[in-house]
């Protein structure tokens, strides 16, 4: 039985190896084409807020206090002070809408003071600051957004009892491990997920359903080779070849990710955190998702007449395993009952979050190795029955 499954690993992967566009598309286009994508992205964001930063904001004032033009113009507002009368208002107004400036602020005369004089318990209403903005124009927006903020503080230091982290002390106490934790919980187990299955798209349909377009399938049948062994050979080495497919996305995943995400202004921690031991826990889960994956689409490649036949029966899947990734990523720490476990790519898909979050444990793991291999077992039997089916695999 090794040999003749020997035999057809080697066959599959020398089929797929020989054809260099083949490998070209599964194994390198995909990680370079995110990688490619990704870092643009996150340039391009990066330089637009870098861009907004260093733009000016023009604003038309009337009544601004001192101390309040000082804060406006450290943080990038040109202030044109105008005297408030109906006429100037107006134009100022039409100056706004037309694109020309970005804000107008008008203060009630002697602002200051009757700030000083308000309270609430006179039950009049307090003094009130107009700001007038351009929503369609998205830097008087975000001009808008600035002052109101500022103001809002403003507000908030002239009633001031106390500060908040005034000490220069450090707060914050996550560590980097944290902070990778949350950051890769929450985005590589979807990613890998998808990945995976794509992976398993492109190659598994070929391997039955192609060889079935082609007749070449009869072929392989008559030889003295098992059928079992036919259907191991095929299901061990896709699944390898859609753990390579996966794994090159997944690195141009995580080499983007500095670039995708340096608009934020943190540092996006490294992987090497993790330790030797959870890289193994993370391929062996990810290796058996790909088991149960390509188990999954070989079973439904072996009853379709036609790759494409066979990518349009598992089209549904491919939904079934972004909802099963989102659970990663909006689901929160998923469910802890251990019969969830049982649950084939569920499991798995849990399993890495738990893996990137530090938190794994031998008894969830354990559960989801047995029932994945399970499922890739039946699979088998159920593969191999029906390559003893000439009716089916022939037709």
């Amino acid at each position: 039985m090794k040999n003749t499954v020997y035999i057809m690993i080697k066959k599959e992967l020398a089929r797929f190896f020989g054809d260099r566009r083949t490998v070209f598309s599964t194994l390198i286009l995909p990680g370079l084409l995110i990688f490619l994508v990704y870092n643009i992205m996150g340039n391009a964001i990066a330089g637009d807020l870098d861009g907004r930063k260093d733009t000016q904001i023009t604003c038309y004032a009337s009544g601004l206090p001192d101390v309040l033009e000082e804060k406006l113009q450290s943080a990038n507002f040109k202030i044109i002070h105008f005297l408030q009368d109906t006429k100037k208002l107006a134009d100022a107004k039409n100056d706004l809408t037309n694109q020309k400036i970005d804000l107008v602020l008008v203060f009630p005369k002697d602002f200051e003071k009757q700030v000083a004089d308000y309270t609430a318990a006179s039950g009049k209403p307090a003094p009130s600051v107009d700001i007038f903005y351009n929503a369609s124009h998205s830097s008087s927006l975000e001009a808008f957004e600035s002052a109101t903020q500022m103001l809002n503080d403003y507000e908030s230091s002239m009633t001031n009892k106390f500060d908040i982290n005034s000490s220069g002390k450090t707060y914050d106490l996550s560590t980097e491990e944290d902070s990778v934790a949350v950051l890769f919980s929450s985005m590589l187990p979807m990613l890998l997920m998808i990945f995976l299955f794509s992976g398993t798209l492109s190659i598994a349909p070929e391997s039955i359903a192609g060889e079935k377009e082609r007749g070449t399938i009869a072929t392989l049948l008559v030889t003295p080779v098992k059928r079992r062994d036919i259907a191991i050979g095929k299901i061990l080495s896709v699944s390898f070849l859609a753990v390579l497919s996966g794994l090159s996305s997944t690195l141009g995943t995580i080499f983007s990710l500095p670039a995708l995400l340096k608009q934020s202004g943190e540092t996006v921690g490294s992987a090497a955190v993790y330790t030797l031991s959870d890289y193994v826990l993370l391929a062996v889960t990810i290796i058996l998702s790909a088991l149960v994956m390509v188990t999954v689409v070989s079973l439904l490649s072996a009853f379709a007449k036609s790759v494409k036949e066979a990518q349009t029966l598992a089209a549904p899947l491919v939904i079934v395993n972004v909802l099963i990734g989102m659970t990663a990523m909006f689901g929160g720490n998923g469910s802890r009952e251990l019969y969830y476990y049982c649950i084939p790519l569920y499991n798995s898909l849990h399993c890495m979050t738990a893996i990137f979050k530090f938190q794994a444990e031998a008894f969830p793991i354990l559960i989801t190795v047995v029932s994945n291999l399970l499922v890739t077992f039946a699979g088998v039997f159920i593969l191999t029955k029906i390559f003893q089916s000439e009716k089916i695999v022939c037709c």
